[in-house]
């Protein structure tokens, strides 16, 4: 089979695949998108295209994907998984699936292998500490200049494909030096900085949430979406269990009154055996999907009285939802 492009997920673990594909296949027609894009079928694939990290679109040349909402949707659809030419692998990052699919058949370069550990701790978000999670690393300065500020999404691409083509060619202690990571990696230390500032006066605790373990930061009352890090709420509240952030999604430049919420789990939690799922929150609520320490979804409302409602509901289900998720303090790993 021959494929023309990889259609892959926006960010650092979507961007170590398309590097692993173009890698072996050579191509740099390299497409990144959002799982809604797939959902919706906003953006065409068909069978020359190698898609990775999203959920599998109506036809395909490969699949690749380690999110378990998206193999149970495979499975509604009375597809066979097994039949469907690439791999799914509930792996810590789907760089992980792409590694471990291709290595079997072909010689990868070994700087390679280095970049998908680093996207396997990215992804996963599993750091047992705060200090862990902060000490600098290649992989975490390339994954903050993904994060920076662009002036449009024309610019975002370009810099993702940028970014591909040099994985794949450098290993990441290189790329960390390159002018324009070093640039955007700075400017993102600043947003880290800002988004402190904002989770601090835009958080707020749910009345059933009694112990005050999952802070939302709520930015729907914003005229203008501001650029926040949701993983900035584990420094503001070190003993939360998750966080959400739930906000109005900016279409054509204008603040609409569709609401985005995504929640991840903390690095307390990584210190204990417990059963608490992100994406499987996120399926439950039918509104969007993720894997157990991180998801996100998407609800369209048609005015801003419906969102008012649809966020008090949407919040409390959600906080609902995590606290009834068992954990099992007395089994608290050493």
């Amino acid at each position: 089979m021959s494929f023309q492009r990889v259609v892959t997920h926006n960010d650092f673990d979507g961007v170590v695949c398309a590097a692993l594909c173009s890698h072996i296949y050579g191509m740099e027609n390299i497409f990144f998108i959002g799982p809604r894009d797939v959902a919706s079928s906003r953006f065409p694939i068909g069978p020359g295209d190698i898609v990775c990290d999203l959920p599998f679109p109506l036809d395909c040349g490969m699949w690749f994907d380690h999110h378990p909402g998206n193999l149970e949707d495979v499975k509604l659809r009375g597809l066979d998984p097994e039949a469907i030419p690439g791999r799914f692998n509930p792996d810590p990052s789907c760089a992980r699936t792409v590694y471990s699919y291709f290595s079997e058949e072909w010689e990868i370069d070994p700087h390679l292998l280095d970049t998908v550990a680093e996207a396997d701790h990215i992804d996963s978000f599993a750091y047992k500490t705060i200090e862990e999670w902060r000490e600098p690393t290649p992989g975490k300065h390339v994954d903050y200049s993904l994060k920076s500020d662009f002036l449009d999404k024309r610019e975002q691409l370009r810099y993702l494909k940028r970014v591909t083509l040099w994985i794949r060619d450098y290993p990441l202690a290189e790329i960390e030096r390159f002018d324009e990571v070093v640039r955007r990696r700075k400017d993102y230390e600043e947003k880290e900085k800002r988004s402190i500032e904002i989770i601090r006066e835009s958080t707020i605790f749910l009345p059933e949430d009694v112990d005050k373990v999952v802070p939302v930061v709520d930015l729907t009352g914003y005229r203008t979406r501001p650029n926040v890090i949701r993983h900035m709420a584990y420094q503001e509240f070190p003993e939360a269990q998750a966080a959400i952030l739930i906000a109005n999604p900016m279409i054509d430049g204008r603040k609409s009154t569709n609401l985005g919420l995504s929640m991840s789990l903390s690095l307390v939690l990584n210190n204990y055996d417990h059963a608490k799922d992100v994406g499987e929150i996120m399926r439950l609520l039918n509104i969007g999907d993720g894997h157990a320490g991180a998801g996100a979804g998407a609800v369209d409302c048609k005015g801003k009285d419906e969102m008012l409602r649809t966020k008090e509901k949407l919040l409390s289900e959600a906080v609902g939802l995590f606290l009834k998720q068992p954990l099992d303090k007395s089994e608290n790993k050493p």
